[in-house]
């Protein structure tokens, strides 16, 4: 039976970017051996999109208030992309130390997440 699933964010300052995931977003974590941490995230959701190539990942985190989630990082010392509207949801992307970045948006559109909390 599957009971869950396993994200992995690909870095070129893990170590920072590890930190940022606990300190800044406050994900809670396990240590699994010499600092290697497994973090806990919040309920997830997936889709799948059609694209030319295989093998592009995306991740997002999902919020129900963007704005006051873009001055919570902006106090934190995290400066947020500006903010897109798309038919689906509002976005913003936050970059990560390592180099990286993760989008985060208020949804839209119906989630599979208020189907499960039913």
């Amino acid at each position: 039976m599957i009971f869950g699933a396993h994200v992995i964010v690909y870095s070129k300052d893990a170590t920072a970017d590890r930190a940022f995931f606990q300190e800044v977003l406050g994900f809670s974590s396990v240590d699994t051996g010499h600092g290697w941490l497994i973090f806990e995230l919040p309920p997830a959701e997936a889709a799948v999109h059609p694209d030319e190539e295989n093998n592009r990942h995306e991740l997002y985190f999902m919020c129900d208030d963007l704005k006051t989630q873009i001055s919570a990082l902006r106090e934190k010392g995290v400066q947020c992309s500006d903010v897109q509207e798309a038919r689906w949801g509002s976005i913003t992307r936050i970059p990560l130390p390592g180099g990286g970045e993760v989008g985060l948006y208020q949804p839209k559109h119906p989630t599979a997440l208020a189907v499960s909390s039913k």
